[in-house]
């Protein structure tokens, strides 16, 4: 497995941080500034604050998904599955989660494992260009099932690629990325390739560390134009910046800020929806059930791909290396993530 390397500020306090912080970071990056504060031991009043400001601005999906008919029966393990997808801003925010056809697509889809010790978290960065069986819509792009039936069909979609049952999902609005990072006054991403997006205004990115804000980040978040390997680069990116996320958010200059640290909750807030039964007490609760014990329990991989293609109709689209997630499957089934090798 490939584990983050998350660089930390040299005031870190309790080794809980890492939980709230990732935690929060996987289940909607939203949740982060209460978890961290309550890790901790930040004040009620404190406290108080930042919650408020999160609770006063989340959306909750009405019906998020798919009837009890068609899912994979709820794990036996005791693990978790968080599906967080980043969605892009052509579909109307009323529209998000709904049924029916709409303009909206997953720009960005990841699973998010949390096994039932609390000692290791997975991130399974799904290709957004993965070709695989939408029920009742034939073969397809993995991210059209949004526009097609919502959150209801993507997460059919997952749960029958990989036999597992997503226990939450949460959805990012990219555009948000612009106020998180402002916010925080901006983050550093350690970028692991040198480039210039294509389409203008025209943002050039270091290899190394860049300090972005929040426009230079949603940038680098959406790229893929200017890479040789598209989409897979971009994953990679992605993963980049939440590394910087999470360094910014465990810094002892946020934490000590209350102001910055409840700007950026509202901010958040604003930007993502989760399932009704996802609220900030429950996110609250997992993050205090961890028990990471660094970035070495944290791991993240591609599901396993067989490679780019052409589809019947012409697409570009990225095919699924079966046999690999076969083994996913059951890996996840048991969950035995540690003992899969992608």
């Amino acid at each position: 497995m490939v584990a983050y390397t998350i660089h930390h500020h040299h005031h870190q306090p309790a080794r809980r941080r890492h939980h709230a912080w990732f935690v929060a970071l996987a289940v909607v990056v939203v949740a982060a500034a209460v978890a961290v504060v309550v890790a901790v031991g930040g004040g009620a009043l404190y406290v108080g604050s930042v919650a408020s400001a999160f609770d006063a601005h989340v959306s909750h999906i009405p019906r998020a998904f798919p009837p009890e008919a068609v899912r994979p029966a709820a794990t036996a393990t005791g693990a978790v599955n968080i599906l967080l997808l980043g969605s892009d801003s052509r579909g109307a925010p009323t529209t998000v989660g709904a049924t029916g056809v709409s303009d909206q697509r997953a720009d960005t889809m990841m699973l998010v494992h949390i096994d039932a010790d609390r000692r290791n978290v997975y991130l399974i960065s799904i290709m957004r260009d993965l070709w695989v069986p939408i029920p009742g819509n034939g073969t397809a792009k993995i991210n059209a099932a949004l526009a097609w039936g919502g959150t209801p069909l993507v997460i059919q979609t997952v749960e029958q690629l990989l036999g597992a049952r997503i226990d939450h999902v949460a959805i990012v609005d990219f555009a948000g990325l612009t106020a998180m990072t402002n916010a925080l006054g901006g983050v550093d991403v350690d970028s692991p390739v040198a480039f210039t997006t294509v389409a203008s205004p025209h943002h050039t990115f270091v290899k190394g560390m860049n300090h972005l804000d929040g426009e230079q980040a949603l940038a680098f978040a959406r790229e893929r134009y200017a890479f040789p390997t598209a989409d897979y680069q971009r994953v990679a990116d992605q993963q980049a910046l939440m590394r910087g996320f999470a360094a910014k958010l465990m810094s002892f200059s946020v934490l000590s800020d209350p102001g910055r640290l409840t700007d950026f909750a509202t901010a958040a807030g604003s930007s993502v929806k989760v399932d009704q039964g996802f609220g900030l007490q429950e996110m609250l609760q997992l993050a205090a059930s961890m028990r990471l014990s660094g970035a070495s329990s944290i791991h993240s991989f591609t599901l396993p791909t067989a490679g780019t293609g052409t589809s019947p109709d012409g697409q570009s689209i990225v095919n699924v290396d079966q046999a690999a997630v076969d083994r996913l499957r059951a890996a996840l089934a048991g969950d035995r993530l540690s003992t899969f090798a992608p």
